[in-house]
């Protein structure tokens, strides 16, 4: 993601003549990125032996089902830290009480509507390792129930190594695993994380 955005900056510069031409290869090269990001999940969901699906859901999986990839929903963000990093217990679709840091907010835009989501991280003793940067963001939208699963979806990005401006990628919204399989637990989003708008990107329902 980086290097693309990095790319469409170095070609808006060069000048207005050569920048059409430049935006367009970088929406090209985005979406075969995401398209490859897709397919990997696909064959994790069939072939890794942590996968969620049911051996008898493996032999009529198809793939999963997505909104077309659309570049206007990787989208530019503030992140805005807490001043203090406090533990809280995340709601489950179980009796089961995950920890989590409440990290922050990223504040963004979509259209014309200006949105804020809360933002979590794994607390330290629970992160895969120490140089894990990975932040956690479980929301609802106005597709949630309709397209998309009921119970929410879920994005990551990580932490910033400088500044405060980061990337959530939308197209990269995937479903929790109680989505296809009741027996697993997963986090509810907050209502502090329904979005009053509708997210027409990354997965959709999961139909057997």
């Amino acid at each position: 993601m980086r290097t693309i955005v990095g790319l469409l900056f170095i070609y808006v510069i060069l000048g207005s003549g050569y920048t059409v031409y430049a935006q367009d290869t970088v929406v090209a090269d985005y979406k075969t990125e995401i398209e490859k990001y897709r397919k990997g999940i696909n064959i994790k969901l069939v072939y890794d032996e942590r996968s969620p699906l049911t051996i008898d859901q493996k032999k009529d999986f198809n793939g999963l089902n997505y909104f077309p990839v659309k570049y206007d929903y990787l989208v530019k963000a503030k992140l805005v830290k807490e001043p203090v990093q406090e533990k809280l217990i995340l709601k489950t679709t179980t009796d089961r009480e995950p920890e989590y840091i409440k990290y922050g907010k990223v504040f963004f835009k979509i259209d014309t509507f200006n949105l804020t989501l809360t933002v979590y991280r794994n607390p330290p003793e629970k992160q895969i390792a120490k140089e894990d940067r990975t932040l956690f963001v479980p929301f609802k939208d106005e597709t949630s129930g309709k397209e998309c699963y009921g119970g929410g979806r879920y994005i990551e990005f990580e932490l910033p190594e400088e500044g405060d401006s980061v990337y959530l990628d939308f197209n990269k919204a995937y479903n929790p695993y109680c989505a296809y399989n009741h027996r697993y637990s997963c986090v509810i989003p907050p209502p502090e994380n329904w979005l009053p708008v509708r997210i027409e990107a990354g997965e959709k329902k999961f139909e057997e």
